[in-house]
């Protein structure tokens, strides 16, 4: 058994990049606007809130647009 992580570093979910960005204020207000497709990945409306974004995903909720970093 070894304490490795389920998924790369450098990979982040949608609902946790949204939370983080500071766009959603709660993971709930995250997964209700994922659902209620608000949120485009890429220019696609994208209602998985478990999407796993990459370095240089673009991600667009009300007309902001913001760019996976990290």
């Amino acid at each position: 058994m070894t304490d490795e992580p389920d998924e790369p570093a450098d990979v982040l979910r949608l609902d946790h990049f949204l939370k983080r960005s500071g766009v959603a204020d709660t993971g709930g207000q995250a997964k209700v606007m994922i659902q209620n497709g608000d949120v485009k990945v890429n220019g696609e409306v994208d209602t998985r809130r478990r999407k796993k974004l990459v370095k240089g995903d673009v991600v667009e909720v009300n007309g902001q647009k913001l760019v996976v970093k990290d």
